[in-house]
This record gives structure tokens, C-alpha cells and sequence, in this order.
């Protein structure tokens, strides 16, 4: 396993030649690594907790420490890498619990993600409570646990989404998923929520607004050439071995750093592509409780209606940014 200090020079290598910005990078980024190596508590002194692995069932192990350990690394990139531009977010909740529903981007990179997060913290600070739901594969792999777990991830089931949201808490979810991540580049302005209606049905059942957030250029930080899950799970069942995690539903084929051509749903590194994001008005439904969350031709609609608005917004952003420089859906 790599040591803090290789890692901090691998990272310094990296981005210190980007104009004279170590000092501003370096000292964050090892002080970064110090807070995880606490909280994870590598260090291998305290023996009861040495051998803490994060599940994802838990809403204590959030850590405002950690989200501003990572703050000036996500400005970096916000600022230098992405060059976000964003808009809306007169349209947040200043307070009180709210389900915020997104279109996924970008592969495991999900670049949109992380640059929400930093918009999120820098406007509604570190102690209001915030949480995201992530797919219960991710929480096996190390490298998306053990960061993800003190920014406020969460595992993707019924039950965390609720005790969150009864917390008062804001909730960000994906409901397309690993199929949304992963859509063909061809489909980059299109919203793809997989016909997951389950976020609607716990909206429905916990009676609170839905804020759509959409993102343009996340899904070009990498390019998604074809899905050969199906291709994929033949060989499987044929005796080829199944090196990766089947639960996610897809297998894709993309072009991306570091790989080059990278196949499977692997990590990838984002391109430097710039990126706009954008806060939807709250949707507020006409019914809720549990009776219309077992309305299967209410939830449909209801379902419906967020797609639409997400899809109308994201066109605007299309029209807006792509067009004018030429480019086309």
C-alpha cells in the first residue's frame, strides 16, 4: 500500500507546476491525508477502532473536519480544472430537509458530484446536515468508502434514505445510477433516471420537496462508446470469469484517462472539460403520505414530471452553452 508521503509528492508533482499554486495546494492536500489517516485511524493505535471499515449504515461518521480538509482541493479543481460555472441556487431550501434528485455524469469520475458538493458547503457551511445516497457496491472498495463515509455518504437503501431525511437533513440522490453514469456519450444531454421511481416514492412517503440540480459537460469528462453488459454476462454464464462487480448493471466501453480505452466500470480520471451546473425550482406534488406512494399511476406521474422539468432545464443549458459555441446535440 502506497505511504502518505508518496502519495503527497505524486499529487504535488502533479498539479505544482500549475501556476505557482503549491503552497495553496500542498499544504490542504497534507493536511488532508492527516484528517483521513485520524479518522480511519491508519495510524493503528487505538486497537478497538484499528479495524473500522465504513458500511455505509451509519449517519454519525459524516466529519465537518474532513469536508474542510477537502475544500481547498475541490476550489482547486472547481476554480483551475472544471472552471464551473453555476446557477440557481436561490432555488435551494435554506433550511429544513429536502430530497435533491441529479442526473449522473461522467463516469466513476462523476466530476459534477464533487463540484455540487463544494458549491453545497461554501454556500449552506458545514454543520447543516447533508447526506448522499451511494450504491452499495461502492462501499466494498476502499477508495470510494473511506472518503465518501465523513463527506456523508450513505448506503443506497430505504431505510438510511428515511432516517436521514427524518433528521431533517438534505438528500442528494441519483436515481439512474451505475446505467446513468455509464450512458452512451450520445445520450450526454439526455436525462436518464433508469425508470427508478423509488426516490419518488419515498418523497411521497417522507413529504418533502424534490430540487432537481443538472449539470452540462460532466458527461464528456469521459466518452462512452457502447455497454456490453449484456455481451458480458453471456461470456459469464459461458465460464468466462467475472472479474468485476456484476450489481452495477453495466460494463461499459469508454475512451478516458488513464486508461485510454478503458473497459468495465472502472475509475477514471476526468477530462478537463468545462463544467455548468444548475439548481432547479423545488417541485412540491399535490399528494403525499403513504397512500399515494402505493398510487402506482401517481408515482408514475409524478415520476414523469421530474424527468420532464430536469430534461427542459438541460436542454436551456444545452442551448445555452453548446450551441453558441457551435457544437450540437
Amino acid at each position: 500500500m502506497l505511504g502518505k508521503r508518496y502519495k503527497v509528492k505524486v499529487f504535488n508533482n502533479i498539479f505544482m507546476r500549475n501556476q505557482d499554486y503549491d503552497d495553496k495546494i500542498s499544504n490542504p492536500f497534507s493536511e488532508l491525508l492527516e484528517q483521513l489517516s485520524i479518522f480511519t485511524n491508519n495510524s493503528g493505535t487505538n486497537s478497538k477502532a484499528s479495524g473500522r471499515r465504513f458500511d455505509g449504515w451509519s449517519l454519525s461518521e459524516r466529519n465537518p473536519e474532513i469536508i474542510k480538509a477537502w475544500m481547498p482541493i475541490w476550489e482547486w479543481f472547481y476554480r483551475y480544472y472544471f472552471r464551473v460555472q453555476t446557477s440557481g441556487w436561490h432555488h435551494m431550501p435554506s433550511d429544513g430537509k429536502v430530497l435533491i434528485v441529479g442526473s449522473h455524469n461522467g463516469g466513476l469520475g462523476s466530476p459534477d458530484t464533487s463540484m455540487f458538493m463544494y458549491d453545497w458547503f461554501r454556500t449552506f457551511g458545514y454543520e447543516r446536515l447533508a447526506y448522499a445516497l451511494m450504491h452499495p457496491s461502492a462501499w466494498d472498495t476502499p477508495i470510494f468508502a473511506v472518503p465518501g463515509a465523513p463527506v456523508g455518504a450513505i448506503i443506497a437503501h430505504p431505510k438510511m434514505a428515511s432516517a436521514a431525511l427524518r433528521k431533517d437533513a438534505a438528500l442528494l440522490v441519483y436515481p439512474g445510477g451505475a446505467q446513468d453514469l455509464f450512458r452512451p456519450y450520445t445520450w450526454r444531454n439526455r436525462i436518464h433516471l433508469a425508470n427508478n421511481k423509488a426516490f419518488i416514492k419515498l418523497a411521497l412517503r417522507e413529504e418533502v420537496p424534490i430540487v432537481p440540480i443538472i449539470s452540462h459537460g460532466a458527461h464528456s469528462t469521459l466518452i462512452v462508446l457502447a455497454d456490453l453488459y449484456q455481451q458480458m454476462k453471456q461470456l459469464h454464464e459461458w465460464g468466462f470469469p467475472w472479474l468485476l462487480d456484476g450489481n452495477t448493471g453495466v460494463f461499459p466501453l469508454y475512451l478516458g484517462l488513464p486508461w485510454g480505452v478503458g473497459i468495465g466500470p472502472l475509475p477514471n480520471i476526468p477530462f478537463p472539460m468545462q463544467i455548468h451546473t444548475h439548481v432547479c425550482a423545488p417541485i412540491v406534488f399535490e399528494r403525499y403520505g403513504r397512500v399515494a406512494a402505493r398510487d402506482r399511476t401517481y408515482v408514475d406521474a409524478c415520476y414523469e414530471q421530474v424527468r420532464a422539468m430536469m430534461q427542459a432545464e438541460l436542454d436551456e443549458l444545452v442551448q445555452k452553452y453548446d450551441r453558441s459555441k457551435g457544437f450540437s446535440k
